[in-house]
Formats: C-alpha cells, sequence, structure tokens
C-alpha cells in the first residue's frame, strides 16, 4: 500500500478547477517531486491533502487514513506536515519557541535532543536562537521552517516552493538538507518551481499543466525528456 494515495481528486476555487482530476501514489522513503508553472495547481493540491483546501471529488488517502473526512489538526500527529510556500514561521517568537512549536503534538522526552539535532543540521538556527523568528533573513526561515517540522517527527514531509526568493548558495544549501532528510529514511512531495535542481534528487516526478497531470515517470528520465526540457528546464 502506498503511504499516499490520491485519485481522481478535483478541487475548484469557484468555477475555475484548480485540479482537475488527478492521481499521484508515493510510496514510503520515496522523494517525488512535483513541478509546473505559477497557477498550474501544485500548490492547492498540496493544501487539499492536509485539508487546507476541500475537495470537490476524488479520494486521498495518507497511510491508511481517509484524508477527506480527518480534521487537518490530526495530520500532524500521525506523521504528515507541510512546509507552506512563504514558510509560516511565528515571526514575534524566537527561533527555539517556533522549533519548540513543531513538537507541540509530542510528550516523549527527546524533543531536546532533536532540537539540537536540527541545530547541528542548521548552524545558523543555533546562533540565533533566541532572535525574533521575523528578524532573520528568507535563507534562515525556509531553515526554520524546515527545522520546525523535523521537530514533529515527520513520515510525510510536504515542501511548497522551498527555494522561492532565496540566493542561489542558499538554495544548494537548502536542497542538500531536503536531500539529507531523505536519506534518513522522511518521505517528501517536493513542489518546487526550480524543475533541475527538483528532478536531479528526486526518485520520481510528475509534471502538472493547468490542473492536470501531463507527465510521469523516474526523475532521471524526466530531467531528458524533450517536452520538460523544453518547457522547464531551458532546453
Amino acid at each position: 500500500m502506498s503511504l499516499l494515495s490520491i485519485k481522481d481528486l478535483t478541487v475548484c476555487y469557484g468555477g475555475i478547477r484548480a485540479v482537475d482530476g488527478i492521481s499521484m501514489e508515493i510510496e514510503q522513503g520515496e522523494l517525488v517531486t512535483l513541478i509546473g508553472a505559477n497557477g498550474a495547481g501544485k500548490t492547492t493540491t498540496l493544501k487539499s491533502i492536509v485539508g487546507w483546501v476541500r475537495a470537490k471529488s476524488g479520494i486521498i488517502s495518507y497511510n491508511g487514513m481517509d484524508n477527506l473526512k480527518t480534521r487537518t489538526h490530526h495530520f500532524v500527529r500521525h506523521g504528515l506536515v507541510l512546509v507552506p510556500e512563504g514558510r509560516g514561521i511565528f515571526p514575534k517568537l524566537t527561533v527555539l519557541e517556533n522549533l519548540e512549536m513543531g513538537a507541540f503534538s509530542r510528550k516523549d522526552k527527546e524533543i531536546e535532543t532533536d532540537i539540537e539535532h536540527v541545530y547541528t543540521q542548521f548552524p545558523r538556527l543555533k546562533e540565533r536562537s533566541s532572535q525574533a523568528a521575523g528578524t532573520l533573513s528568507g535563507g534562515e526561515q525556509q531553515m526554520l521552517a524546515i527545522g520546525r517540522a523535523m521537530l514533529s517527527r515527520p513520515k510525510l514531509l510536504l515542501l511548497d516552493e522551498p527555494s522561492m526568493g532565496l540566493a542561489p548558495i542558499i538554495v544548494e544549501q537548502i536542497f542538500d538538507i531536503i536531500r539529507t532528510i531523505s536519506k534518513q529514511g522522511v518521505t517528501i512531495l517536493l513542489v518546487e518551481q526550480n524543475a533541475k535542481l527538483a528532478l536531479e534528487i528526486a526518485n520520481r516526478g510528475y509534471v502538472m499543466e493547468s490542473g492536470k497531470i501531463t507527465i510521469s515517470g523516474k526523475a532521471s528520465d524526466l530531467l531528458n525528456d524533450p517536452k520538460v526540457l523544453s518547457a522547464y528546464l531551458g532546453g
């Protein structure tokens, strides 16, 4: 059974079909990327998985749960976590307080250990642990958003445009961390406009156009697909 299964999903905004009957499967341990132009429906797809927007029809199943009948706040407790576009940090809380918020649903005694692990992966966050999150740079805020998500010990991590607005050298660092998280066994669904970088680290990919999945396959194959090269990779 797939960790995440989406079948014939349709999401509408008024009379517009933002997501138009898509189907996807993600297996445990995979890093899968969803690429496409602005307005293709990628972010809406992620939001529908965690119940931020409601589907008109279709099926979303995460780890055997019926997502369309599950309240949003239950997903974190079951290991399904979204790092939204724009990061969604708490700007007035400190870096440490933001990380602690990531563990709000946990009751074990390993939270401090996990915070130190995040600090190891993101040394800048440790340097700024008592600093208000809203005063961090864009790259540091993205690191914090990912670190906070890791404090919930996700089984499936949804990442929405983690490279948006960041300098190239920071983007490389963020993608190195995403690759490391994947190697640690966390399943990842990555929505990303930088198609080349996304496909280089992914196992498989889906291409979304105007609310529909138009191409899917191994990431290495998509990197060499003439249609993908032409539309998204500058080929």
